[in-house]
């Protein structure tokens, strides 16, 4: 049996973790019978590079991060390389259709109205394909919601959060809401809440759309995993083919 394992960055915020062990068993309870682990890169345990090594079987990491980035491309990928090379990561969870559906759920909840300006509210990276990540489930968003979503970062990029605000408090739009374009609270939910907009929508959360991405991109890297195997096989069985073939040489 292949093993998932969310691979999660790690907080500081009790609720937060709650939220991650909240949608691990979430993940469970959509397969049942399936192995099912939950671990993290920092801060929070148990520790991912601690976790993989004592799996029986084959695992798929599956990364619970919104966007590219430093821990998709360099940080997750030396873990699983010094802790199991064996073990395939799949692709991280964004931008996706699934989470522009989650993310108009949690802003209907939240009270949005058709003529409020909407922002996309992310951590933020100094990776401009992570930034670009985040702009494009803006554009997701804004086809599910048929308005203007600007993206926002609450950290590092531009526009930031505060700048966002201020530009668009010089438009038409009677109030702002910020959907957040994050998995759990902790702290960067909370800057969101203290960003002065009229309303913040709840992190993504528990959700079963959230659950029924997680095992797509588990598939998705099984796949390419399993396809890639049988395109080295066959390259390897057709070299060797060839040198045993018989040479004629009359």
């Amino acid at each position: 049996m292949t093993t998932l394992v969310l691979a999660g960055h790690g907080t500081r915020s009790a609720r937060g973790e709650e939220a991650i062990a909240g949608l691990r068993d979430l993940v469970r309870r959509a397969r049942p019978g399936s192995r099912v682990e939950a671990a993290f890169l920092e801060i929070s345990s148990p520790p991912l590079a601690g976790v993989l090594p004592g799996l029986p079987g084959p695992a798929v990491v599956v990364p619970l991060l919104l966007a590219g980035g430093y821990h998709v491309h360099i940080d997750l990928p030396s873990v699983v390389a010094g802790a199991r090379p064996d073990a395939v990561v799949a692709a991280p969870l964004g931008p996706d259709p699934l989470l522009a559906a989650i993310l108009a759920r949690r802003l209907a909840s939240a009270g949005l109205r058709p003529a409020d300006s909407v922002v996309l509210g992310a951590a933020g990276s100094s990776d401009p394909a992570a930034l670009a990540d985040v702009r494009a489930a803006a554009r997701l968003l804004a086809v599910r919601l048929s308005r203007p979503v600007t993206a926002a970062f609450a950290a590092t990029g531009a526009p930031s959060l505060g700048e966002a605000l201020e530009r668009l408090r010089s438009g038409p739009a009677p109030r702002i809401a910020v959907a957040s374009y994050l998995l759990a609270p902790g702290f960067f939910q909370s800057r969101l809440e203290s960003s002065g907009a009229d309303l913040v929508s709840a992190p993504l959360g528990v959700d079963a759309d959230l659950a029924a991405l997680v095992w797509a991109r588990f598939d998705q890297a099984r796949w390419r995993s399993s396809r890639s195997s049988r395109t080295i096989s066959s390259a390897l069985s057709s070299r060797e083919g060839r040198k045993s073939a018989p040479t004629n040489i009359s």
